[in-house]
């Protein structure tokens, strides 16, 4: 079937896209207002898009069914933000800081989250995540009517020592029991059903390659 996003509502792009780009990554972001208000909210428009500069994209979108979170102003008026991963532990209080609180109030704490201190930036991380990153903004593409695009650089990266061998700089990714988001409604996913499938060197292919019996 052929559907052509020109003829379809938003709602209807919407659904489309999250029911098929899946699994997604699960950004907690932590910001804090001009005013010292510490804000803590889930996005799944999330991704790591470049390793020189280090950099990570949040899309932080504005629906009815999605309605503006103060992360994006706050990111605005600060530049500043930090991206704690979920895992499977904090699953519950990531989807409890989804919820429409009061700007006054911290997620957060609400959530029984730990704040902890952060290095490089204001906004505090978050203590029971595997990995968090602190991101300074490095642009923001403004798109559609009040969505956001942000591209922030990672300052400083914090890891759980449980799953990082520091000798042999290896990261024991299924030990971290990320979390990632699925279709609509509350579907996530473990990541712990994975399998190894090497990349095949060009090489390597068109020697094992059978030419065709003329």
């Amino acid at each position: 079937m052929e559907l052509d996003f020109a003829e379809l509502e938003r709602a209807q792009i919407y659904k489309l896209l999250v029911s098929t780009v899946v699994p997604r990554p699960i950004a907690l972001v932590t910001t804090v207002s001009p005013d010292g208000i510490v804000n803590t909210a889930p996005f799944s428009y999330f991704n790591a898009m470049s390793s020189k500069p280090p950099l990570v994209v949040l899309g932080l979108e504005v629906t009815d069914y999605a309605p503006r979170k103060d992360t994006g102003d706050n990111i605005r008026d600060t530049g500043e933000f930090v991206v704690s991963l979920v895992s499977e532990e904090i699953a519950p209080a990531m989807n409890l800081c989804a919820m429409d609180f009061l700007a006054e109030e911290d997620e957060m704490a609400c959530s029984g989250l730990t704040p902890l201190p952060s290095t490089k930036v204001r906004p505090p991380r978050v203590k029971e995540s595997p990995v968090s990153f602190e991101c300074k903004r490095m642009t923001t593409l403004e798109v559609g009517t009040g969505n956001r695009i942000v591209v922030g650089e990672v300052v400083c990266m914090h890891i759980d020592d449980a799953v990082f061998d520091r000798e042999k700089f290896y990261v024991d990714a299924p030990a971290m029991k990320l979390i990632g988001r699925m279709h609509g409604g509350g579907w996530y996913l473990k990541t712990s059903d994975v399998f190894n499938m090497p990349r095949i060197a060009y090489d390597d292919w068109k020697a094992d390659r059978k030419e065709p019996v003329s």
